[in-house]
């Protein structure tokens, strides 16, 4: 049997129909949908299949996404199918969580819900952006963010000639300039609502550390890798800390994703909406399986 760890996407994957075909098919995940609308006070199944105007705003997405991946979860969960480590790309570390067994799925739920406020109101719209930085090495980016004047960080350490620069808009534009001096291949700015995982989002971690403090944090009962530091979890002890500085630290994901595969990981599960996490391992290491779950006819490449 392979080494296999679950691996789960960040906000920007969404879309609308996410986990409806589960939704139809299968008691458990019909179930998680009508739990989430119940504790957050909407509908859940509007929100997630139906094609409207607030499934992109931040105070939405984070809870739609973990919704639909928890329905997901649920079902796979129901075939006892189990990894042997975890981790997800910023919001998706949530659903780490959830199948460490760190998090209940419902206060987790919950939790992105406010995370998703928090970050969506923590910096005033234009003030902050971000920009993708494609083919260069990623200490020339870390150099000219730090040469650069006024905020601005290395949001996502994606994979291999792939990072996210986060802050100010004005020093992200700045860098952006640098960085196509330097040589990369092209910077694109993000349509997003905020500078994500920059140092700007300090204050909405401290928030969010006020209500973590009020759900039960359980060891986890697999590994999972942490965004902020790419090292395994073992004890409950450090999460609530972890996941209040991750929202004003930079993701980083390949080195997650290298993690695992130092711990002999060899199959990686991307469980979500799209393919974004299967596209990162993949140029991270094209040597391991990789399976993506986003629709119920995926789950028979589990079997």
């Amino acid at each position: 049997m392979k080494k296999t760890a679950f691996v789960f996407p960040g906000q920007g994957a969404q879309y609308a129909g996410m986990g409806k075909d589960f939704y139809e098919q299968f008691p458990e995940s019909r179930e998680v949908f009508g739990r989430a609308g119940e504790l957050l006070g909407m509908d859940m199944c509007e929100l997630c299949f139906e094609e409207n105007d607030r499934l992109d705003l931040t105070e939405y997405t984070q809870a739609a996404m973990l919704t639909a991946i928890g329905a997901m979860l649920k079902k796979i969960e129901a075939m006892g199918i189990r990894p042997q480590a975890t981790a997800g790309l910023s919001l998706g570390e949530y659903a780490a969580l959830v199948t460490a067994g760190v998090l209940d799925l419902y206060d987790a739920i919950r939790l992105v819900r406010l995370r998703g406020q928090l970050m969506q109101e923590a910096v005033p719209q234009g003030v902050g952006g971000m920009a993708a930085v494609l083919g260069l090495e990623q200490s020339a980016v870390e150099q000219v963010c730090e040469e650069t004047e006024g905020v601005v960080s290395i949001a996502n350490y994606n994979c291999p000639g792939q990072l996210v620069i986060s802050g100010e808009l004005g020093a992200v534009q700045a860098a952006s300039e640098r960085l196509r001096e330097r040589g990369a291949k092209r910077v694109v700015p993000l349509n997003v609502s905020g500078p994500f995982h920059s140092p700007l989002l300090r204050e909405a971690g401290e928030k969010l550390s006020e209500a973590l403090l009020k759900v039960e944090i359980h060891k986890p009962q697999i590994p999972y890798a942490a965004n902020v530091t790419a090292e395994y979890v073992t004890e409950a002890d450090p999460v609530r800390g972890l996941l209040a500085e991750q929202i004003s630290s930079s993701v980083r994901w390949q080195q997650c994703v290298e993690r695992m595969i130092a711990d002999g990981v060899e199959r990686f599960v991307e469980i979500g909406p799209g393919r974004t996490i299967s596209s990162f391992v993949k140029k991270i290491d094209r040597t391991r399986e990789i399976i993506n779950i986003d629709k119920a006819e995926d789950l028979q490449k589990l079997v």
